[in-house]
């Protein structure tokens, strides 16, 4: 075969074309075209089935109802149906038709209960079904059912600016004149009374009886079977603070603290409603919050966990050459500062921020643990712009957020602590070395794995570290320690009973962030870790010195004195010994500026103040949590979102560590008086 005017050799062309036969022959155009018209015309008759609420539909949802289980059901125009489980309330949105409304939906989307209904009129018989359905059906598990409204109030009112703040907000509240209602509606109003809107108070107009849905609406459920079902009605309208009275403006950060206090304030009222007017007697008014995760939860708790994965923090600010840098210090007679070398990042900062701050948080419906994951984000966003700020003074401020100086108050009690003799009676046991030590540990490892056999930490001695840490379920233990005998339980306590107890408590959580720590959990980890020392009778005098010593080399450290000078104070003015003074110092200034440190000695300060306000020990073993979690910590277990933790450290089962416990609680003693040992 040839071709005229080409230069191709025949064999070539002939194989080109010999081959071509066995090519599948692509799409024409037309063809193609059709195809897709075709593809178009199922989707519309997909969506067709979405644009009424069907009678299949209703049947489905108040089928699973009455078996207790989970509905989530798309509606039409972006509609939504979620309902966690048998619930004697379900709070309605209803959008409007003739014009936006940002952000108010938003407002309800967090409950364990809601529906967020298309407004259009041509729908409303079909959404009147659907809530007449429910109601027929959840009802007579409780005896009652509220079913509570909310929109938007008018624009450009003085009840919707909060950039006036000289004008409180306003709460429309709109119920029945029913004395039945009574209890709930106070509770109702008490609790939108504590809610602030850019610290402006907000005002409530209570109207009874009022009309409990929008204007210009319909209700959604009929006098007979509310009379028949005994079901109640709230509408409330809400100021709309969370955008601009032009609407050109959201105000996202307002709306989710407001939404976070709404509701707050309904579930005190379903609680009221629930214990005045049905059966069900909740234990807390958080237990009427919502149980189900939805998918995205588990998204952005994975993919924080991956960002953090990526880098071990505390080992990256650790100095690999302690023991070189410690020895070049007293070559140099304690006169110049040592230099510190770090290992080299694992990881670019600027893609790893990218790919943390890629993470759809926007998509958690649930506020709290929206504030959760927020928080640990920002925390994770700090803690790299530090890694990349290594050796510079950018750290020490990076630092500053993230843990915080030294009050005048805490530096008083340093100095306190201090001040007393700091010499301890020479004991005449034996010391352990590290490897002694190590097995010392494996032993408690061993007990914990007898109660739960999942528990799996590791002993690990390493020359990365100065002393002794936990990193990701390991003891990480330097070699060139030794040990008092007095010390050991304490110590292990501390690392074991404590920090790897808690570590693995959190890993049995639904959520990786109980096991990685949240945000700012340092704080309340090691006051709880040093508390565990008093209560094993092991807290000596030396120790309470040390961490007094960490908070001065901080407030040194913050008052631009230099790494010499803060050494010399510890070692000159206070008495510790050059290598103990040097120790401190070096972990201070590590990095460029930790301010770390203080943490230890705030933090036991933090939860002496919590045990004896009367604070139970129980929620700070979920996992590593903060002080400022616990109410949320709290608000989860009562949900059944959390589990219970499957270890309780060995030191609280002890009548000893009881006993002084409750010696803690009854009476007023003060942090210096907790030396319980006189070791060294």
């Amino acid at each position: 075969m040839t071709v005229v005017g080409s230069n191709v050799p025949p064999a070539v062309v002939e194989k080109y074309f010999s081959s071509s036969l066995t090519r599948p022959i692509p799409a024409c155009r037309s063809t193609s075209k059709s195809m897709k018209k075709k593809s178009r015309a199922i989707k519309r008759k997909k969506l067709s089935g979405r644009e009424r609420i069907s009678d299949e539909l209703i049947a489905d949802v108040c089928t699973r109802l009455a078996k207790g289980s989970r509905v989530r059901r798309t509606l039409p125009e972006k509609g939504r149906l979620h309902i966690d489980r048998q619930l004697p309330f379900l709070c309605v949105y209803r959008q409007p038709v003739d014009q936006a409304d940002e952000g108010t939906e938003k407002t309800i989307e967090g409950e364990a209960a809601y529906l967020v209904a298309p407004g259009r009129g041509t729908h409303h018989a079909r959404v009147a079904k659907l809530v007449e359905g429910i109601v027929k059906t959840v009802s007579p598990q409780f005896g009652g059912l509220l079913l509570l409204e909310v929109w938007a109030g008018d624009e450009g009112t003085r009840a919707s600016d909060p950039a006036r703040p000289e004008e409180s907000p306003k709460i429309r509240v709109f119920a029945s004149d029913s004395a039945a209602m009574d209890r709930t509606i106070d509770a109702l109003v008490r609790a939108l009374l504590s809610i602030k809107v850019m610290k402006q108070p907000i005002e409530v107009d209570l109207v009874r009886p009022g009309r409990t849905v929008p204007p210009g609406n319909k209700p959604l459920i009929s006098r007979s079977v509310c009379g028949e079902c005994h079901c109640e009605t709230i509408g409330i309208e809400l100021p709309p603070v969370y955008r601009s009275v032009a609407r050109d403006q959201r105000f996202p950060l307002l709306l989710r603290t407001f939404r976070h206090h709404l509701a707050i304030a309904l579930h005190k009222t379903f609680f009221a409603f629930s214990r005045s007017q049905t059966t069900h007697r909740p234990p807390h008014f958080h237990e009427l919050g919502r149980r189900a995760v939805v998918k995205a939860v588990w998204q952005v708790d994975r993919q924080l966990s991956e960002v953090g994965s990526q880098f071990d923090y505390l080992l990256n600010v650790t100095p690999i050459n302690t023991s070189q840098a410690w020895n070049e210090f007293k070559r140099r007679k304690f006169k110049r500062a040592p230099e510190f070398h770090y290992a080299p990042l694992p990881f670019d900062p600027t893609l790893l921020k990218r790919q943390l701050f890629a993470i759809p948080l926007e998509r958690i419906e649930d506020a709290a643990l929206y504030n959760l994951f927020l928080e640990k984000q920002e925390e994770l966003d700090r803690k790299i712009s530090m890694l990349r700020d290594r050796s510079t003074e950018r750290f020490k401020y990076g630092s500053l957020e993230l843990f915080g100086g030294v009050t005048d108050e805490l530096h008083a009690v340093a100095l306190e602590i201090l001040a007393r003799p700091g010499k301890a009676i020479r004991s005449t046991a034996r010391k352990l070395t590290a490897e002694q030590f190590a097995t010392r540990a494996e032993a408690e490892i061993a007990w914990y794995r007898e109660v739960d056999p999942t528990f799996t930490p590791k002993v690990e001695l390493t020359r990365k570290v100065a002393g002794m840490m936990v990193s990701r379920g390991k003891l990480l233990v330097s070699p060139e320690m030794s040990f008092s005998e007095g010390r050991v339980d304490p110590l292990i306590q501390h690392e074991i009973g404590t920090h790897l107890v808690t570590w693995h408590n959190g890993a049995a959580q639904p959520f990786r962030q109980l096991k990685a720590g949240l945000a700012g959990y340092e704080e309340l980890q090691e006051g709880f870790a040093v508390l565990s020392e008093y209560l094993v009778d092991g807290l000596s005098r030396l120790r309470l010195r040390q961490l007094a010593g960490r908070v001065v080399a901080v407030r040194c450290l913050l008052n631009g004195e230099s790494f010499v000078e803060t050494f010399q104070q510890l070692h000159d003015a206070h008495g510790f010994s050059k290598k103990m003074a040097y120790t401190v110092t070096m972990r201070v200034f590590r990095g460029g500026g930790l301010t770390k440190d203080a943490v230890y000695l705030r933090g036991l300060l933090a939860v002496l103040a919590y045990v004896r306000t009367g604070g139970d020990l129980k929620p700070l073993l979920v996992g590593k949590i903060a002080a400022a979690h616990i109410p949320m910590i709290l608000e989860l277990q009562f949900r059944r979102v959390l589990v219970p933790p499957p270890l309780t450290p060995r030191f609280m089962q002890s009548q000893s560590a009881q006993e002084r416990l409750a010696r803690l609680v009854e009476s007023d003693i003060k942090v210096t008086d907790l030396v319980t040992a006189n070791l060294g």
